[in-house]
């Protein structure tokens, strides 16, 4: 797959695996591709920072991508256009999507994890209590538990 002008930070499948989403560390885009003909399928642009991480919903509609411009964002799969922009104070390290897809959960150098209502992108919840950077996060199989 050619088409970044720099270095690839993060790459998932989706979860049919028909769509392989990267990222790209410098020019702050993400691209998604047809896996079975390589395609270029969109280029999501809207970040202003390098990117770290790029997440795929459970149903695959919905692409996050985080970035150290302070921001995730919630993309759609099927057209590319960002959906909804979500604010943390610092650079964004890591998101992942709860097992239902329902909630989304993001940490970041401001040393929070911050829970995000996925449809909407409404926030519910900072956590807070972290003494420095939260660079990972996981939901638990059933989605009770976050880890940070």
């Amino acid at each position: 797959l050619t088409g970044h002008t720099d270095d690839v930070a993060s790459v998932v499948f989706s979860p049919d695996g028909r769509t392989l989403a990267t990222s790209t560390l410098f020019s702050g885009t993400a691209r998604l591709w047809d896996t079975s003909t390589g395609r270029l399928l969109h280029t999501l642009t809207g970040h202003t920072g390098p990117l770290n991480s790029v997440v795929f919903s459970p149903d695959g509609r919905t692409l996050a991508t985080t970035s150290d411009d302070h921001t995730a964002r919630l993309w759609d799969t099927s057209t590319g256009h960002s959906l909804h922009t979500l604010h943390h104070t610092g650079p964004v390290y890591s998101v992942v999507f709860s097992p239902d897809g329902r909630t989304l959960a993001t940490t970041s150098e401001d040393g929070t994890a911050r829970l995000w209502d996925a449809p909407s992108g409404d926030s519910l919840r900072t956590l807070t209590g972290h003494t420095d950077d939260v660079a990972s996060v996981v939901f638990s199989p059933d989605g009770r538990t976050l880890a940070t």
